[in-house]
């Protein structure tokens, strides 16, 4: 049998960038292909390629043996290709039916069949084990189950071919296990899949076969039986990482943040956060975690000013900051990696320079005399580039032409500043490498250190674990229970997470 895909001497250059550097890579039927690298590695442009979103400068794509032209994902599509983007490419005001169905709708008439299309996704839904309401508008689901739109979308058009860009980067432990399944049943059926991820755990668990790529070119393959995690690691890197030292949880000084019986609405107008308390200290990190939709980005955003509460205190160094706007309270020292870059962190069509000025360009030596200094901004850019690693021709490269791990570094090398008091990180290493992840938990580690107190959001229960001197985890807008770092385990924390059970009492802080 002829393989799913061959791809020969793909080479793609971007402007002082080569992305593909005459790449050979082969796709086989039942196979789940994890393909790995750094940031900027050239993955997500070899998929691209491979989904027609890119046109290669040169080299052949072959398609179940035979050779093919793809210019567009029309094309891609045809030939039963589908792709799962990081970037979700939904329309949020359509149900969830009239997404997964967009561009072949069931008529009645001259009429949008409701009650046939709502069955015929409830029947893809049932058989592919990825349950989900077709009545429900897209713009109000969870960003898990928005995946599970995005996933059903491409399996309605009966693609053989399939395509998962960094599909766990928004899920939670239980989710990421339950795509798992369905990627081995699809497998299983005999189609052909390939995962773009960073995460080491998920291809050991996961993944029939590695392909590792570094600076454009292919570089080595494996499977996970052949292999362990801490090796391909290295491979993705070029260099083994460094073990996390043990190190016993810190209990912390000053309280920097103080929040009681915080309340909150969600979009929807329903109470998102019901009655929070917590403080977080000066020179401790603390942690929540919770089923994506339980009250985290809520309260995240009432903290940093995107989001107004409807009842509660919330004080910074014991100085009431409800009614605080976003500017006013990040010149009283604090910063906010956001969850959602795109929505919160970066302007994409402004340069790495400017984005990393957005909070301060008003300040000297990016302004002076009210006019901005673009060399100092320049400046500031180019060592930022160097330092966070950065995968661009300069600082004045636009962000939407970065990859989105590459555009998460942006977002980190603005918000990692010394002279902050609080930092509150939500996903800080969504979407990089293993290598940029380590960088990202040593500078959090060293603000830390430093005297910053740090309130640490995120779905990734490793980070949590190696982090996080405290961890709360919140189920239905509430602090559902407490843990120290080194007294619980990561199926502990799960089971937390799912059923809201274990509450205890918060060492050294608010209960």
């Amino acid at each position: 049998m002829a393989p799913a895909v061959q791809l020969k001497g793909i080479h793609k250059i971007y402007p002082g960038v080569i992305a593909n550097d005459r790449v050979d890579w082969t796709l086989e039927w039942g196979q789940i292909h994890a393909l790995l690298g750094e940031n900027g590695a050239g993955k997500s442009t070899l998929m691209n390629v491979l989904y027609g979103m890119t046109r290669p400068d040169a080299g052949e794509i072959h398609v179940d043996g035979r050779q093919v032209e793809i210019p567009a994902p029309s094309a891609a599509i045809k030939l039963g290709i589908g792709m799962v983007h990081q970037h979700f490419q939904l329309v949020g005001p359509l149900t969830v039916a009239q997404n997964i169905l967009l561009g072949c709708e069931p008529r009645l008439g001259p009429f949008f069949h409701t009650r046939k299309a709502n069955q015929r996704v409830a029947d893809l839904a049932d058989r592919v084990g990825l349950p989900v309401d077709p009545t429900a508008r897209v713009e109000q689901l969870p960003v898990g189950m928005q995946q599970r739109v995005e996933i059903l979308k491409v399996l309605q058009r009966d693609a053989r071919i399939l395509i998962f860009d960094e599909p766990t980067a928004v899920l939670t432990p239980q989710e990421i296990d339950e795509l798992g399944a369905v990627m081995k049943r699809l497998a299983q059926e005999g189609r052909a899949l390939v995962f773009i991820t960073h995460k080491m755990r998920e291809v050991m668990a996961i993944a029939t076969d590695v392909t590792v790529m570094r600076a454009g070119r292919v570089i080595g393959s494996t499977t996970p039986s052949a292999t362990s995690a801490g090796e391909l690691a290295a491979m993705v890197v070029g260099r083994p990482l460094a073990p996390v030292a043990e190190v016993p949880a810190r209990l912390g000084g000053e309280v920097v943040l103080e929040i009681r019986d915080l309340h909150a609405a969600n979009d929807r107008g329903l109470e998102a956060l019901e009655g929070v308390s917590i403080d977080v200290r000066q020179g401790e990190i603390v942690g929540i975690i919770g089923v994506e939709g339980n009250g985290q980005s809520e309260l995240v955003e009432v903290i940093t000013g995107l989001r107004k509460a409807s009842s509660g205190q919330l004080r910074l160094l014991g100085e009431g900051i409800a009614g605080a706007t976003v500017r006013q309270r990040r010149e009283k020292g604090v910063g906010h990696v956001a969850e959602d870059r795109l929505r919160h962190a970066v302007v994409t069509a402004y340069s790495i320079a400017d984005n990393l000025v957005l909070d301060r360009y008003y300040l000297p030596p990016y302004s002076r005399n009210a006019m901005l200094d673009d060399r100092a901004i320049t400046r500031n850019g180019a060592t930022s580039l160097e330092r966070y690693r950065i995968k661009a021709p300069d600082a004045r490269t636009p962000v939407s032409s970065l990859s989105g791990g590459n555009q998460q570094k942006v977002v980190v090398a603005r918000e990692l500043d010394p002279n902050h008091r609080l930092l509150v990180v939500s996903q800080p290493t969504r979407g990089v490498d293993a290598g940029a992840a380590e960088f990202i938990h040593d500078q959090i580690r060293q603000l830390c250190d430093a005297g910053a107190a740090v309130l640490l959001v995120t779905n990734e229960l490793d980070e949590l674990m190696v982090l996080a001197d405290r961890i709360g985890v919140m189920f239905h807008g509430k602090i559902a229970g407490w843990r120290v770092r080194g007294s619980c385990s990561r199926e502990e924390l799960g089971r937390m997470m799912i059923a809201g059970a274990g509450s205890g009492p918060l060492p050294g802080g608010a209960a």
